[in-house]
Order: C-alpha cells, then structure tokens, then sequence
C-alpha cells in the first residue's frame, strides 16, 4: 500500500518548510530480513548519504548515488520509496549511510555538503521528507547505542527503525519529544514574543517548550506561557504540526488569549519577553533592532500568520 504524501490543506499553518514530504516510508518492507540484500541487488535504488547533519546538495536538490560496491556499512536506514518523479523515478528505494564526515569524492560531480537549516527552504517535498526524515533518525542512532536497560551495546534490525539488545531481547524505537510553541495575542492584537537566555545577540521569538509526562497539550501551552513571562493564557487552539529534528523535537503550534499583559522574563530560560504591534514589530525587524525567529521555523509561521504577510528582515539578518 502506497502511503499519499499530506497537502497544504492538512491544518491552518498549510504545509510547513519541513513537513513536506513525497517519501513512503514503507514500514510493511522495513520486517524483511533481506531487505538490504534486496534493494541493494535493485539498479534503482539511490543512497543519501549525511555526515555530521549535513547532506550533499547540488542545484538546490539532494544528490542521491548508487549503492557502494562494499555495501550500504554497519547502521543503514530503510528510508523508504519516492512518491514523485524528481531526481530520481516515482517508487525508487532510499537507503540512508551515515558517515563520520565528509567524502569529498562523494562530490566529484559537483555540490556541497549542507545542513538541513541551510538548504531546507530551497528543497523540493521530496528532498526535504528524506532529509528531515534522514536527519532525525540519524541523531537517533547516533546517541541509542546501547540499551536503557542493561547497558549492552544494541543491534540495528528492521530497516534501521529499531535496535535490539541481545542480551535481555528488549527492542527500542526511535524517540520523538512533544513540544509546543506559542504565538500569544492580547486584547489589543498584539503578539508577545520572548528572548531566550541561551540565544545570541537579540533574537525574539514565540514562546515555546517541551510537553511534561501525563500532561497534556492544552496544559502544556499554560504553563510554559506563564512560566517564561508570568502571563496566564485562555483557550488554546491548535494550529499545525512540523518535525524539528534538532535533534528529535516535534513541534506543535497553537494560539492563546491572553489574561493579562504584565509580561516579565523569568530570568532562567527568558532573558526578556516584550509585546508588539505588528507597526512595532516591522520596525523593530527592519531596524535590525531584533531579529526573529528563521524561515524554516514554525514559529516565523506563526508570527507572519498573525501578522498578516511577509516580514521583510534586513538581508544579513535573514537565516533558518
């Protein structure tokens, strides 16, 4: 069965930068045991290869290659089949390798080698499903190589889509961590935007963080709201959805009503939370007196949804 790849019409935010996808990720396949054997045998079937986050790209599109003559290594992923014609033909096998840096021969036909935040907004459906889809169950393996359980060291098994311990059968799947963002709006239809402490310089964005065990999505948007800048929100309305594999978030937008407008930074995780009016807000951007949140991101989605358009942001400032 062929798994249809969403439209635009799937929430009110429309289809974010990185939850597009073209990509069947074929989780009937990923059992077979000969799977890699059999794909590998298929002429069809294209590898993209990531090393440190980054992904060959060449004209604003993945460079997927030929299987390797020594094989697909030790950890490959099953990333599934194409549901376009782009680069490759609609149905061609992905596999995903991994390596521990940069080959430049990889490059010789051209390209360079790039991170999902650079590329991603110039990508295609296609290339960026495989590539968010790449980039997250890599930082999966990458730091689940041993079981929770008993410390022994876990195999790959499924496709790439579980590892088992050999030693207590136990099998483990890949994590992903709710976390909700925010675009809060008073009476006056003015958005509040915050400051993190960790963020350099004067970056603004929604307010946001991660959904706490037996909570849920509603609460959450509570009490984060009021825990970075005291103000206590009403009737939260969910938005839309979009992964954020850095490294393995998946963010879940929504609006809230303000109570009340004493907005004040805890000084832990905010540095700073400040009201604006969207005349505000344009000022403050095209000043270069803050810079907001990138074009990938579904917080900028959220804040130009309030907005009403475009912000244009001064071209040095401009990023993911």
């Amino acid at each position: 069965m062929s798994i249809p790849a969403p439209s635009a019409e799937v929430s009110p935010l429309g289809l974010l930068p990185l939850a597009r996808t073209a990509v069947d990720r074929g989780s009937d396949r990923r059992v077979a045991a000969d799977l890699f054997e059999t794909i590998r045998a298929d002429g069809a079937t294209r590898v993209m290869y990531l090393a440190g986050g980054r992904a060959l790209v060449r004209d604003n599109a993945l460079v997927l290659l030929e299987p390797p003559a020594a094989g697909f290594g030790d950890v490959p992923v099953y990333l599934g089949r194409t549901l376009e014609d782009a680069q490759v033909p609609l149905g061609t096998d992905v596999v995903l390798v991994t390596l521990p840096e940069p080959d430049p021969g990889l490059a010789v036909g051209g390209g360079a080698w790039m991170s999902l935040r650079e590329c991603a907004t110039h990508l295609g459906a296609l290339d960026a499903g495989l590539f968010v889809e790449a980039a997250a169950v890599a930082n999966w393996h990458a730091v689940h190589t041993h079981c929770p359980r008993c410390g022994a060291p876990t195999v790959p098994e499924q496709g790439g889509w579980v590892r088992r311990c050999p030693e207590d059968g136990s099998s483990h799947f890949p994590r992903t961590d709710p976390a909700v963002i925010v675009a809060v709006i008073d009476e006056q239809d003015r958005i509040l935007l915050g400051s993190a402490a960790a963020w350099a310089g004067n970056r603004y964005s929604t307010l946001a963080g991660f959904v706490e065990p037996g909570e849920s999505l509603e609460a959450a948007v509570i009490r984060e709201v009021a825990e970075e800048s005291g103000v206590v929100v009403h009737t939260p309305q969910y938005l839309g959805s979009q992964p954020w594999p850095f490294p393995c978030s998946l963010m879940l937008g929504f609006t809230a009503r303000a109570g009340n407008t004493d907005a004040r930074a805890d000084g832990v995780e905010m540095s700073d939370v400040r009201w604006f009016s969207r005349a505000e807000l344009a000022e403050a951007v095209s000043s270069g007196e803050i810079t907001i949140a990138g074009p990938i991101s579904i917080a900028r989605n959220l804040i130009e949804r309030w907005y009403g358009g475009t912000i244009i942001e001064p071209e040095a400032n401009a990023r993911a």
